[in-house]
């Protein structure tokens, strides 16, 4: 088809874009990975516990499989894959990750420990009985609006009408974009305390509500330190609350103790133990102490049980301070209370996430009352009429008897048409005419079975009449008093603490901050060895002495330091990377050693080392730098004293890179360069000047194209050394001395 001008549509490109990405954003934000303030649930979460009611998986029915859970939720309201389905269902069946699980999973749903969740064709899952009782029980009311799902065949609730705060209990984690939330969960007796509170008086002050509501409540217990800080964070929405596990020191047979973790922070959740346990053995490796014999793992279904076991003589405390200083057994939670409020998303501190919460259980309960005093005005209805019935029972009996049809004797009992039924006499007819019953009284009227007549049924649906009155009475008074409606509502709030409230697990306080006294390092004389591919040891002075020759024929570098020296890695790419000789475990000369990659910035599989030397060598030397492209300079050492693992150790060309490193020592006078090409310059040391290490430096050679060089030696004026070229010995002096930044002289042998 010709393209034509009415085919074209001419916009820009960037407005596009930045719509196109806005609406991606906010169809993240609001629909997948922000709570909704009113119910604390994400989506898939909302539509799995539906899934789950509609389903009848109740806590007191047998377990279905998630398989099943799974696909219903996909193929029903939720078209994002089964595998953000699943893990959504597995979270809301794990107890160490929230305040209060909502699904009774039955099978493996992972561990506190960080194992995984068998697939969802082996685990079985039920609903709790609080989240029947709390999230879905009023459903049927009117609630909440119910909006299409995504292929429109089906209804899904807007958003479930929860009846406390579940954004606090159960807490919350998300990225969306540009965004995340990251909410602490809480007690839920606390929670409902603070909301009753908040009902009774809007105007409480954070610091009452902090009373009832002092902070955050772990799963997995632990110990909250900054108490003081709680108060801003509950203010603005946002902040770092400080966190350590809990250690009780038992005693240990022989005079020894150990140190139990019985309590963990909930950042230590998952993969964290483990990387506990692996930093604190490496406190030993380094040296940092000596006091720790051994850490084992000893956790059950009972609870979290690390036990660290200690020398006879230790300090306990020092070492448990050194355990919240040096591990993660101290961490920080970052607080971000972000959610999806009235229709966008929004940081809230305490008091707004429980008045956004008390708006909806006002909107929720008015909806509920008013359904319920419909339905009670309903059944006052019929009641008014089958206890009128009951008194005419005989006219009724015989205008059923007389008519040809049921519509006729709906017609009869509704607008008193007699003219199709038979009656006995014309008194009955003109009675009959003036029953005028609704339409509802008139049906319950027909389908009345003849036992109702019996005494007590009647008795019964007198009482009935009775009770319902009374309803529609306390119904009306509910929606029409402010107060009454507050006491209805404290009514359910106390009757889910009653049944569902819990005992707080997370102590609240002010700490110290640990103080760790590291024990001083006994100075020694060491020996440090680095292989060709980058795996280094420290071994003692007598150990390198009884493998003196092995270790010179298998080792890259070789050279004495004292243990509390660092070492110093210069890397042909101008980087110094450096790291502590404890960072380094005294090793026996056949271990493999440590990767230097693991103890510093350095990268053995991207970089090639110069030059490795202790840092107290490099500091009282004047170092020669040579480049390939035959760059020279001298550097005072004392600029590479550094408290940082990496900086950049010299200025570099394009293309160029570092060929040697060395020392100068008194001896040296002059400088031989060989290049590639086997062109070689001889001339005075003192013609290289001394820079700055920043510097690229000057030229020592000029070099044809394509030339680099490949070699430097250092001679003294009377040195007659001779030097391998071509497998020939060649003395130095067999190129005559000249000046820096010549072309030099080709040697051919």
């Amino acid at each position: 088809m010709a393209v034509t001008e009415e085919n074209i549509i001419s916009t820009e490109y960037s407005e596009i874009m930045q719509k196109s990405y806005i609406d991606y954003a906010m169809s993240v934000i609001i629909s997948r990975a922000l709570p909704d303030i009113r119910d604390g649930l994400k989506p898939v979460q909302r539509r799995t516990l539906y899934d789950m009611g509609e389903l009848g998986i109740r806590h007191d029915s047998p377990y279905r499989k998630c398989a099943r859970i799974v696909g219903d939720t996909m193929g029903k309201y939720h078209p994002h894959g089964d595998s953000s389905i699943y893990e959504a269902l597995v979270v809301l069946a794990q107890d160490f990750k929230k305040g209060r699980k909502l699904v009774d999973g039955h099978g493996n749903f992972g561990s506190i420990e960080g194992d995984g969740a068998a697939a969802m064709r082996y685990t079985e899952a039920r609903l709790e009985k609080l989240t029947e009782e709390a999230f879905l029980k009023d459903l049927d009311k009117d609630t909440v609006n119910f909006l299409p799902n995504f292929d429109e065949t089906e209804k899904e609730p807007e958003v479930l009408p929860v009846l406390f705060p579940n954004f606090l209990v159960n807490g919350s984690e998300g990225i969306a974009v540009g965004m995340a939330t990251s909410t602490p969960p809480h007690n839920l007796s606390e929670v409902i305390e603070a909301e009753k509170a908040y009902l009774k008086n809007p105007e409480i002050s954070l610091e009452k509500l902090m009373e009832l509501l002092p902070g955050p409540d772990f799963p997995t217990g632990g110990i909250v330190t900054n108490r003081d800080e709680l108060k801003e964070i509950y203010e603005t929405g946002t902040g770092k609350i400080k966190l350590r596990g809990k250690v009780e020191i038992e005693k240990a047979g022989g005079g020894r103790v150990n140190l139990v973790i019985t309590e963990i922070p909930y950042t230590m959740i998952g993969s964290g133990i483990m990387k506990f346990m692996s930093d604190a053995a490496g406190l030993v490796e380094s040296r940092k102490t000596n006091d720790i014999t051994d850490i084992s793992n000893q956790s059950s279904k009972e609870g979290i049980r690390i036990v660290i076991e200690l020398k006879r003589g230790a300090d306990p405390d020092n070492i448990i301070n050194m355990l919240y200083k040096k591990t993660k057994l101290e961490d920080t939670f970052g607080v971000n209370m972000l959610s999806v409020c009235a229709g966008r998303p929004e940081t809230l501190g305490l008091k707004g996430v429980l008045s956004a919460h008390v708006g909806f259980l006002y909107e929720i309960n008015t909806r509920k009352y008013t359904k319920l005093l419909a339905v009670e005005n309903d059944r006052k209805e019929v009641q008014e009429g089958l206890i009128r019935a009951a008194d005419v029972i005989d006219l009724i009996i015989e205008i059923l008897r007389g008519s040809k049809s049921r519509k006729d004797a709906m017609a009869c009992l509704v607008h008193g048409e007699t003219d199709n039924i038979r009656f006995r006499s014309v008194p009955s007819r003109e009675n009959a005419a003036l029953l005028l019953f609704t339409e509802k009284q008139a049906n319950a009227i027909l389908d009345m079975r003849l036992s109702r007549l019996i005494g007590l049924e009647l008795d019964a649906l007198n009482k009935e009449y009775e009770e319902t009155l009374k309803k529609i009475e306390r119904y009306e008074d509910i929606l029409s008093n402010r107060d009454s409606m507050k006491k209805a509502m404290i009514r359910d709030l106390d009757a889910i603490k009653k049944e569902f409230g819990t005992e707080r697990r997370t102590r609240i306080e002010n700490a110290e901050e640990a103080v760790f006294i590291e024990k001083p390092v006994e100075e020694a004389e060491v020996v440090f060895l680095m292989d060709r591919f980058g795996y280094a040891k420290i071994i003692d002075l007598s150990t390198y002495e009884r493998n003196r020759e092995a270790a010179e024929a298998e080792m890259k570098v070789i050279f004495t330091m004292m243990n509390t020296d660092k070492v110093c890695i210069f890397t042909a790419d101008g980087k110094l990377h450096t790291f502590k000789g404890t960072d380094l475990p005294v090793s026996k000369f056949r271990d493999k050693g440590t990767p230097v990659d693991n103890v510093s910035n350095y990268d053995s599989a991207r970089e090639f080392p110069v030059y490795v030397a202790p840092m107290s060598t490099v500091t009282s030397s004047r170092l020669l730098f040579v480049t390939k492209h035959a760059m020279c300079k001298v550097v005072s050492g004392t600029e590479f004293d550094i408290l940082k693992r990496s900086i950049a150790a010299s200025g570099l060309n394009d293309g160029d890179e570092l060929l040697s490193i060395t020392p100068l020592e008194d001896s040296m006078r002059q400088i031989l360069l060989r290049t590639i090409q086997g062109v070689f310059l001889r001339f005075n040391l003192e013609e290289i000047p001394e820079k700055k290490k920043n510097a690229v430096g000057v030229r020592g050679m000029k070099l044809s194209e394509k030339d680099a060089l490949e070699e430097v030696y250092f001679m003294n004026f009377a040195d007659e050394r001779t030097i391998e070229y071509r497998g020939t010995q060649m003395p130095m002096t067999y190129v005559k001395t000249t000046h820096r930044d010549m072309k030099g002289t080709k040697v051919r042998i």
